[in-house]
């Protein structure tokens, strides 16, 4: 197995290949150093599974035909992890339900042996895009909820009130207070959630309220 360096994998993406041929392994690993890439390789989906995935950017390309556990359901078992991979699915022994399956299982591509070095290189680069991209949203959300925790009660209260469509004069009424505090609450809240306008603020109450699940707060 190829593992490169800690230091240098925390820092640039990697490529994990999981592929029970030693010398398809091999092509890949040069393939993918000749485009700059990173890659950890793996004969089979028991010996990903038993180590820590990199936290580095990351995709992976994977076998579907595999001993013992298959690249479907080495795909479901990191996702029941809770680990999001990006994966590239290759066979040698490829059909329409196959191929079928694995895009409606969310992979980013299904190649077929051999596919050309660029088609590879092109589903890779996706992949990866697709890892980058997930980042960013995720600490974007972060960012989001870490605002919404730092707001007082009363300007929760006042964001919810905002979120809901009601008017100044309204969310005063609805919290008994007068109308100028609420602007007060309102001008305070909209520096704390670093909204730069109304329809931004609307657009950042969006996002959380469609983010919020079991570790994420309400508005």
């Amino acid at each position: 197995m190829h593992v490169p360096a800690p230091s240098t994998m925390s820092e640039t993406p990697v490529v994990i290949i999981v592929e029970d041929d030693t010398r398809v392994r091999k092509s890949l690993r040069s393939l993918l150093r000749s485009a700059g890439l990173q890659s950890i390789e793996y004969g089979s989906a028991s010996d990903l599974l038993d180590q820590s995935l990199p936290a580095a950017e990351r995709c992976l390309i994977c076998d579907i035909r595999l001993p013992n556990l298959n690249g479907f359901d080495l795909k479901a078992a990191l996702e029941q992890r809770g680990e999001c991979v990006p994966v590239v699915f290759i066979t040698a022994h490829g059909d329409i339900p196959m191929s079928v399956r694995a895009m409606k299982g969310g992979a980013v591509d299904f190649l077929e042996k051999p596919f050309r070095n660029q088609e590879l290189l092109d589903a890779v680069t996706e992949a990866l895009a697709a890892d980058r991209r997930r980042r960013e949203s995720v600490t974007r959300l972060r960012d989001l909820h870490a605002r919404l925790e730092a707001l007082s009660p009363r300007e929760r209260e006042v964001l919810k009130g905002v979120g809901a469509g009601r008017l100044n004069k309204q969310i005063a009424s609805d919290l008994g207070l007068s109308e100028i505090t609420v602007k007060l609450y309102r001008a305070n809240l909209m520096r704390k959630m670093k909204a730069r306008s109304f329809a931004e603020l609307i657009r950042i109450i969006q996002t959380i309220e469609t983010s919020a699940g079991p570790d994420h707060t309400r508005v």
